[in-house]
């Protein structure tokens, strides 16, 4: 009878076995799938801005390219950037979801009265790492996060911030065409995964030049808008060529919008006070006012009430909301006039019949902003957002931790599906950590438990039935007994 136990122990142990060790096997194969899975199909984002496209535009003409977007993804009807709305403040605001007093890029034209040294979009000044070091940028962001990015003269992008590039990026060049641009863009995103990018910007200098040159209301500007749709359109199909048009979130936005000028809105400086007591920092319409030393309250008094289409701030008083104080870069008298007005020190400089950088809370300083792609919802139209609350966006989309920023996901979750299709987190590599990415043998020791346990059960059982078999035997220690067992089993 023991044999036989034996054998059915030894029986029920191998179906046991059988049955726990197909489970340890699917849980290797699936749990490894989704590591691969993880790797493979990484979020990948790419963030596109059409310079100075206005809000508006894609509605003045017809724009099949951008109702595609809008029909597959979303649109937020009203977008206020940061102050100032000028193009080198707002590129970084996006990828930093900071104001520009915080992020450090505060216009276009700089003078940093600690470093005693001035920058400018004109010179190589851009490429000094000190101006754009008061910040992080995405890029480098998605990079320390174990992801790779690339740029496409994206304003920055070609700096060495924090002791870092991006992994791919091209040095700014106007000349180099947006096709070019997008070729670089859509090799970088579709190379083999170890190389392939997570994170792209892309930037295009139109509809922009156009606007300063032609103004917003020109006729003449239909067919620059006309023209962004097809170049849209032609990013669209390249990423459908390269098997990209699913995997990849985009966001098609601006920095600003463009107001219209004329030249009987213009405010000339020389007619309320001398050169002599100041330095012209910035250009219109607001304008960075450096007073020569202890000539600050002398030059204010002479501007305050200068010209009733013009207000002057002493630094300390300009208004809250425009999140323009904090920063020794921020001048000490700041002058901004209204809406399609223009501060010059005379007539004699260069006139432009499109402007941006006024307040932004004006409409016509308001960018387009669309998105499609795996993470956002499909024919979604939203009222309005903050351009830095992008950036929390996108790292929510990437999977990564945002740095500390002045958006909030909160403002512009309900631009995303429920459930993100991508929920991995990016991890950095190497090494891949085995939580993330490794095989984990919990099942497996599990398995092995169950295994023991069953076995020692049996041997249990066996013991008590044999112990049973036999006559009992008093004042026997187990010690005393076991040979008898022993023998008795033939063993």
């Amino acid at each position: 009878m023991l044999s036989y136990i034996l054998r059915g122990g030894l029986s029920l142990l191998v179906c046991l076995w059988a049955l726990l060790l197909p489970q340890v096997s699917l849980h290797r194969l699936s749990h490894h799938g989704r590591s691969d899975h993880s790797v493979r199909d990484r979020p990948k984002l790419l963030l596109v801005s059409f310079d100075g496209f206005r809000w508006d535009y894609i509605d003045r003409v017809p724009m099949p390219n951008f109702r595609t977007i809008m029909d597959e993804g979303v649109k937020v009807e009203y977008v206020e950037n940061a102050y100032i709305t000028k193009t080198f403040p707002n590129h970084y605001s996006l990828v930093t979801g900071l104001y520009a007093e915080t992020h450090g890029i505060v216009a276009n034209e700089m003078y940093d009265p600690v470093l005693n040294q001035s920058f400018s979009m004109e010179t190589d000044s851009i490429y000094d790492s000190q101006w754009w070091e008061e910040a992080v940028p995405l890029w480098v962001t998605v990079q320390k996060s174990g992801g790779r990015s690339g740029a496409a003269m994206w304003p920055g992008s070609d700096v060495k911030i924090h002791g870092m590039f991006p992994n791919q990026y091209l040095q700014y060049n106007a000349s180099v065409s947006f096709e070019s641009r997008v070729g670089r863009i859509i090799e970088w995103l579709s190379a083999p995964k170890e190389e392939a990018v997570d994170f792209g910007v892309l930037y295009w200098e139109e509809p922009d030049e156009s606007g300063h040159n032609l103004g917003p209301q020109s006729s003449l500007m239909d067919v620059v808008i006309a023209g962004i749709d097809e170049k849209l359109g032609f990013l669209l199909n390249e990423l459908k060529k390269a098997g990209l048009y699913e995997k990849v979130n985009l966001i098609v936005t601006s920095d600003h919008g463009m107001a219209q000028l004329s030249t009987d809105k213009i405010i000339e400086l020389d007619e309320y006070v001398s050169r002599d007591l100041y330095t012209w920092v910035d250009k219109s319409p607001v304008v960075g006012i450096l007073p020569k030393e202890g000539k600050l309250d002398e030059v204010y008094s002479l501007l305050a009430d200068a010209n009733p289409n013009m207000v002057a701030y002493k630094k300390e008083d300009i208004p809250e909301h425009l999140h323009y104080q904090h920063n020794v870069r921020i001048m000490p008298i700041l002058l901004e006039s209204k809406e399609g007005w223009t501060i010059m020190q005379n007539r004699t400089g260069p006139f432009m019949l499109g402007n941006h950088g006024y307040d932004n809370t004006l409409r016509s300083m308001q960018p387009v902003f669309v998105a499609r792609g795996p993470a956002f919802r499909q024919n979604y139209v939203k009222t309005s957002m903050r351009s830095v609350d992008l950036y929390p966006l996108m790292c929510h989309i990437l999977s990564i931790r945002p740095l500390p920023n002045n958006g909030s996901l909160l403002n512009v979750q309900d631009l995303l599906i429920l459930e993100p299709t991508t929920p991995a987190p990016i991890t950095p590599h190497p090494p891949i950590t085995p939580k993330a990415n490794g095989y984990s043998y919990a099942p497996v020791v599990g398995s092995f438990l169950g295994v023991v346990m069953v076995l020692g059960f049996l041997v249990v059982y066996v013991i008590l039935v044999t112990l049973k078999q036999r006559p009992v035997l008093k004042h026997r220690s187990w010690e005393m007994s076991q040979p008898l067992l022993q023998e008795d089993l033939h063993l």
